[in-house]
């Protein structure tokens, strides 16, 4: 089902003429309302009269997370507080939280575009959604829970934590869409595993699934035990939240960007040249609408490419590869790139390993060491040494043939490495760098 046909299925010259209308606008109210970016504009030389075309996009300079929390909290708002309706704010792993706002428009372009995305995943009018995204500062939840309504949805807000609790819910409400990170996801059926509930007990037809990178071998570890069809979705909170892109549940070949508020570029990281159609490199967005919070250029920091052939689904939205790591969790070894997402196709593709690790980084004198610590099933855990041994040394083979450097594994007992209820913490680099 096409939630919006008007805007989904435009012809591309007709998306072009709207995209380069909102695109000039943005700019305009960004240059004359925030010092910020007409000092950054100015710097490079740029005013909105220079943007003619959409190739003129290239010449705006890029916006980074540090450009944001330099400017924390309000500074890059366009508008004054009174009329924002609604904040949120990232998580801040690092630093402060980078703050972002939204007018009432900008909730309801957020309640469209995640109607869309649900849609595009195969949910409709009447399903019960089981939301297990954090609500809150997290702009997952609340994202998610008002582009279900939108669609027509009964929505069960959730959020984390309490899984048995919720897994009686999903039983008892008859849920047949679970909206959570895939790792609770697993967290879940690890659960329902432990309290002798059989997913084919529930009603659990469709999983949308996003807020951080996952592997094609981790989906088929989840729709094998939650017994339901797993779709991606895509967003970040400086963007809008979860609803940038989504799966469409006939092709299931990337993810369609709602290209009439989000407008995608690939550029080299390092060097930030555009780089050509298809080819992989860092995911850059500019916000064709939001009012509050609107950002020119902004470095996702997330690794893929763009797919511009026609998908079955009729949508002709460009589509983006599921994303296969970050510049910023992008591991360097020994002079070797590695992504987790890497070490992860290597686990879900071996028998009787658990879908749960740790990467853990240290450095002995000069020489940066790499430890996988792996659950695997009680019964081989239980197994002969010698067994144990050689699956160990499978692993570890298998992953320096595909990343290229060594590292140790380290099989340890079920239910060892701790679960989440939100984004697993798969590595931890105890690097002092």
């Amino acid at each position: 089902m096409i939630w919006n046909e008007e805007f989904e299925t435009l012809p591309r010259e007709e998306l072009e003429i709207l995209q380069l209308k909102r695109l000039k606008d943005l700019v305009q109210r960004s240059y004359y309302r925030v010092k910020p970016y007409r000092d950054k504009m100015d710097e490079a030389g740029i005013k909105p009269e220079h943007i003619r075309s959409l190739a003129d996009l290239q010449k705006l300079p890029f916006t980074t997370k540090d450009f944001l929390r330099d400017n924390y909290p309000f500074g890059l708002f366009t508008l004054p507080l009174d009329q924002v309706v609604r904040v949120h704010a990232s998580s801040g792993t690092t630093g402060k939280p980078t703050v972002v706002g939204y007018t009432k428009r900008d909730i309801e372009t957020w309640a469209e575009v995640m109607a869309r995305a649900l849609a595009c995943g195969g949910v409709h009018r009447g399903d019960v959604v089981h939301n297990a995204y954090g609500y809150g500062l997290f702009t997952g939840g609340l994202g998610a829970h008002y582009g279900a309504e939108k669609l027509g949805a009964t929505v069960v807000p959730i959020s984390g934590g309490q899984t048995k609790r919720q897994i009686m819910i999903m039983q008892d409400f008859g849920s047949n869409v679970l909206l959570a990170t895939p790792s609770y996801a697993l967290n879940i059926a690890e659960t329902m595993e432990d309290m002798g509930v059989d997913s084919s007990k529930l009603s659990l037809r469709v999983g949308i699934f996003g807020a951080e990178p996952w592997s094609e071998n981790m989906r088929e570890e989840v729709e094998k035990k939650l017994g339901l069809k797993a779709i991606d979705i895509y967003g970040l909170s400086e963007i809008i939240g979860p609803g940038v892109s989504m799966e469409c549940i006939e092709a299931q070949h990337g993810m369609h960007i709602f290209e009439d508020h989000f407008m995608p570029e690939i550029i080299d990281p390092d060097s930030g040249q555009v780089l050509p159609l298809g080819e992989k490199g860092e995911l850059v967005f500019t916000t064709l609408t939001k009012q509050a919070f609107p950002l020119i250029r902004y470095r996702t920091k997330d690794i893929t490419r763009l797919i511009a052939e026609p998908c079955i689904c009729g949508r002709t939205f460009m589509r983006m590869e599921k994303i296969t790591g970050r510049t910023d969790d992008m591991l360097i070894i020994r002079g070797v790139n590695v992504f987790p997402t890497q070490v992860e196709h290597v686990l879900m593709g071996i028998e009787g390993v658990e879908p749960h690790y740790q990467i853990i980084v240290n450095r002995e004198g000069s020489m940066d060491t790499m430890e996988v610590q792996v659950e695997v099933s009680e019964q081989l855990f239980s197994d002969e040494v010698k067994n144990l041994e050689k699956l160990s040394k499978r692993i570890q083979v298998e992953i320096k043939d595909l990343i290229g450097s060594s590292c140790k594994i380290t099989l340890v007992e079920p239910k060892t490495i701790q679960r989440s209820e939100g984004k697993a913490k798969r590595v931890i680099d105890n690097r002092k760098i």
